[in-house]
């Protein structure tokens, strides 16, 4: 059994080295993607272009509008000279947020009294714009405390003083790259099973398969062990490029990513035999390895958290094993994830991989009698 096995195997490993578009696309797209989407899915705001409209003109007012101006966040800060100019500057997109300033803002502050300021901000980026309202409220904030501290007033009843644990400079690589372990694992575990099968209908070798003396259950190992080593030395790679050159600590234990990585190739793996086993060629192969992927992304967590999505379907994305792989690749990497934690998330992968397994295993069968 075992020496039937080993055959389909190396019989795997040269199929898919003899074949120059399989050997590109497992070396050169994950570490391009790898590169493009770490530093494109990021959710840093950042070159905000916003605009003033500064009704006063006074030394406060004129340091308010300073202190944007030499903000870090904002790369352009345009000038308004009235009301009637607002809407044309957020209707046409030319800035995210307008700060309005009133003509008593100076008066009042010399005053001692309340001093409000407005901010306009455009809905149509509502994750922008929020964050950028964040940036905006920081920085009046701070001038606030410093107008306390110059006139030696009493300061507030409360302070609020923030820590960040895990990611204390709030670096947007730390929390995308180690998604992107898993996401880019997935993809490609996902493609070359889902090729495999597709490949020998097309090259006229499944009937040959089926009638040799394999049974369902060793064609279905002959395919997984392939696509599980090349799914880990991938992982493998993307794992030393998110250390060395992203710079991402990895603070857990090597032993549980790795068990962890393996369990959920194994899932992934079932997933795509079980495509691999519909499709009649690889074209069809692929659209369902996409049909896939795109929804078990959006569902991971990745994009958005799972706790804002409708209860309905908090419930579908339990059936999705990138769901808990991400938990686990973030929580090694950032935090020195616990076993008891491993584990929960670890089951749910082991049961999704046993099911699409026996069903890709059950297909075969079906197909050999």
């Amino acid at each position: 059994m075992w020496q039937r096995i080993r055959t389909l195997v190396i019989k795997e490993f040269l199929a898919i080295w003899r074949d120059p578009k399989s050997r590109t696309i497992l070396i050169v797209p994950p570490m391009i993607q790898m590169f493009i989407f770490s530093f494109a899915a990021t959710q840093d705001v950042k070159n905000v272009r916003m605009a003033v409209l500064n009704l006063d003109w006074g030394t406060s007012a004129r340091d308010l509008v300073a202190r944007f101006e030499g903000s870090p966040y904002f790369a352009e800060v345009q000038t308004l000279h009235g009301e009637n100019e607002i809407a044309p500057a957020i209707d046409s997109r030319s800035v995210l947020m307008v700060l309005c300033i009133q003509p008593d803002f100076s008066r009042k502050v010399s005053a001692g009294e309340p001093a409000a300021v407005q901010l306009i901000l455009d809905g149509r980026r509502s994750n922008a714009a929020q964050i950028v309202a964040g940036y905006a409220a920081d920085i009046v904030n701070r001038y606030g405390s410093e107008l306390l501290e110059s006139r030696r007033a009493p300061p507030p009843a409360s302070v609020v003083v923030s820590r960040v644990w895990f990611n204390p400079n709030l670096e947007s690589t730390w929390n995308s790259v180690p998604s992107l372990v898993a996401i880019l694992t997935t993809l490609m575990g996902l493609v070359v099973t889902a090729l495999s099968v597709a490949r020998e209908r097309e090259l006229g070798t499944f009937e040959q398969l089926l009638v040799s003396p394999l049974s369902p259950r060793e064609i279905i190992i002959g395919k997984t062990v392939p696509a599980l080593l090349i799914g880990v030395a991938e992982a493998t790679g993307m794992v030393l490029v998110g250390v060395f050159v992203f710079r991402v600590p990895l603070h857990g234990s090597l032993v549980l990513l790795y068990a962890s990585m393996v369990v959920y190739l194994i899932a992934v793996i079932g997933v795509g035999l079980f495509i691999s086993s519909l499709a009649k060629s690889q074209q069809q192969a692929i659209l369902g390895a996409f049909v896939f992927m795109v929804p078990a992304i959006l569902l991971s967590g990745f994009a958005s958290p799972i706790e804002n999505m409708p209860d309905w379907l908090q419930w579908v994305t339990l059936v999705n094993p990138i769901r808990y792989f991400i938990v686990i690749v973030k929580g090694i990497f950032l935090k020195d994830l616990p076993l008891a934690i491993v584990l929960q998330n670890l089951w749910p992968m082991a049961l999704i991989g046993a099911v699409t397994l026996s069903f890709a295993t059950w297909l075969f069968r079906r197909r050999a009698e």
